[in-house]
C-alpha cells in the first residue's frame, strides 16, 4: 500500500522514523512518502520537504512568514493528489496538518493521525474538524484517551509513547569514551542545557541557561545542539560563555547528565524518560504569551507535570524565568531530597505511558484499518 506521512519538527521526525520502520515490517510492499527529516529519509521513506523549512515558533513567527506557509500548503495537497496514497498518517503538527486533513477528506482520502495535537490544552473547539476530518486517532498519552472518549465521545487507540522505545533502542556509549571523543573534562558532572530546536526560541532561551555557568564551577555546562540547526550559530554563544556543543547527539548526552536545564517541550519527557532532574524554561515574544495566556488553560505546560497531574519539574515561565531563579532551581536538583523525589516520580511516569512497542502498535492498526476500508 502506499502512504503520505507528514511531520513538521524534530520530534516528529523521530517518531516518523521509527513509525515507517514498523510498517514496512508490517507491509512488505509499503510505499511511503513524506514530510520530515534526515531520520524519515533513512528509515525509507522519500522525502519530499525537510521540516527544516517549515517550523515557525509562536504567533508572531506565523505571522510574518505566512505566505511561506501557504506556498507549503499549496504543494503538499498537490503532492498527495499525484501521489495518491492509500492513507495520509499526520504526525502532531496540527496548524498545517488540520488544514491538509479537511482537503483530503474532501478528496476522499482515508486520514490517520498519530500523535494528537493538543487540543486538550488550547483550542479545543478544534476537535470538530477532528471527528469530521480524521478516520482514526492513534494518541500516546494517557490522559488523552479518557479526553477523547470521554469528553467528546470520539474513540481513538492509546498506543502508548514512542519515546520509550527510542530511548529503549538508544547504543549506550561509555561515560569516558564520550567525554573524550566529544572533548569534555574527565569526571565533572555534566549539565545539560536543551534551548530548544528552533532559532527563535533558543535566542530567546540559551543566554538565560548561560547566566548559571559561574555559580557552578564544580560542573561542566554542555549545549545539546539540535540537528535542525548548524553549529555556525551556536557560535556567538559558545565565545561568551564556558560552555561545550554536541550537535545532534542529544540522548548520548542526557544518558551521562546529572542535572538538566530544558525548555518546554517534548524535551521536557525525554529528560525524565533519562532519569536527569532538570528545570524547565519557557519564555516567549510578550505578545505570543499574552495571546497564549488566553487560551491556554492547564495548570502546567511540561508533559512531565501534565501526565503525573502534579508538580514533578519546577517550571520556571516568562518573567520567572531569570538568572537568580535559575541558579535557586539548578542548585535544588543537583543533590538532596528535592533531586531524589524528582527521581523517584520519573520511574512512575514510565509505567503511565503503557510500555515498549507503540510505533509497532500504530502501526499494526493503521495497517489494518486502511486494508479493510
Amino acid at each position: 500500500m502506499k502512504y503520505y506521512i507528514i511531520a513538521g519538527e524534530a520530534s516528529g521526525d523521530l517518531h516518523g522514523s521509527n513509525l515507517i520502520k514498523a510498517l514496512k515490517l508490517k507491509d512488505k510492499e509499503a510505499d511511503i512518502r513524506c514530510w520530515g527529516g534526515d531520520l524519515m529519509e533513512k528509515a525509507g521513506g522519500t522525502l519530499v520537504k525537510n521540516y527544516k523549512d517549515m517550523g515557525f515558533m509562536g504567533f508572531i513567527e506565523v505571522v510574518t512568514n505566512i505566505n511561506k506557509i501557504f506556498k507549503n500548503i499549496a504543494f503538499c495537497k498537490t503532492d498527495i493528489a499525484k501521489f495518491n496514497p492509500d492513507v495520509i498518517i499526520f504526525i502532531d503538527y496540527s496548524g498545517f496538518n488540520l488544514r491538509i486533513a479537511s482537503w483530503a477528506k474532501e478528496n476522499n482520502f482515508k486520514t490517520n493521525y498519530y500523535i494528537s495535537p493538543q487540543i486538550w490544552a488550547s483550542r479545543e473547539s478544534r476537535i470538530r474538524k477532528i471527528k469530521r476530518d480524521i478516520d482514526a486517532m492513534y494518541v500516546i498519552l494517557p490522559f488523552e484517551k479518557d479526553f477523547y472518549e470521554k469528553k467528546h465521545q470520539y474513540p481513538v487507540n492509546f498506543v502508548g509513547h514512542p519515546l520509550i522505545d527510542a530511548i529503549d533502542d538508544l547504543p549506550r556509549t561509555p561515560d569516558n569514551i564520550f567525554r573524550k571523543e566529544n572533548k569534555l573534562h574527565p569526571s565533572k558532572p555534566i549539565i545539560a542545557l536543551l534551548p530548544g530546536s528552533r532559532k527563535q526560541e533558543v535566542q530567546k532561551m540559551l543566554t538565560l541557561m548561560l547566566s548559571a555557568i559561574e555559580s557552578f564551577p564544580d560542573y561542566q555546562f554542555v549545549i545539546a545542539g539540535a540537528p535542525s540547526l548548524d553549529v555556525d550559530f551556536y557560535l556567538p554563544f559558545l565565545k561568551a560563555s564556558q560552555v561545550s556543543l554536541i550537535s545532534n547527539k542529544t540522548y548520548d548526552l542526557l544518558s551521562l547528565s546529572h542535572a538538566a536545564l530544558v525548555t518546554s517541550g517534548t524535551a521536557t519527557l525525554e529528560t525524565a524518560l533519562f532519569k536527569v532532574p532538570q528545570v524547565v524554561c519557557y519564555r516567549a515574544h510578550w505578545i505570543s504569551y499574552a495571546i497564549a495566556k488566553r487560551i491556554i488553560t492547564l495548570k502546567f505546560i511540561s508533559l512531565v507535570n501534565l501526565i503525573m497531574d502534579k508538580e514533578v519539574v519546577k517550571e520556571l515561565i516568562q518573567n520567572d524565568l531569570n538568572a537568580k531563579n535559575i541558579k535557586t532551581e539548578l542548585s535544588k536538583i543537583l543533590e538532596g531530597p528535592y533531586r531524589t523525589t524528582q527521581i523517584e516520580a520519573y520511574t512512575l511516569l514510565e509505567k503511565k505511558l503503557g510500555g515498549k512497542g507503540a510505533s509497532e502498535k500504530a502501526a499494526e492498526l493503521i495497517v489494518e484499518n486502511t486494508a479493510t476500508s
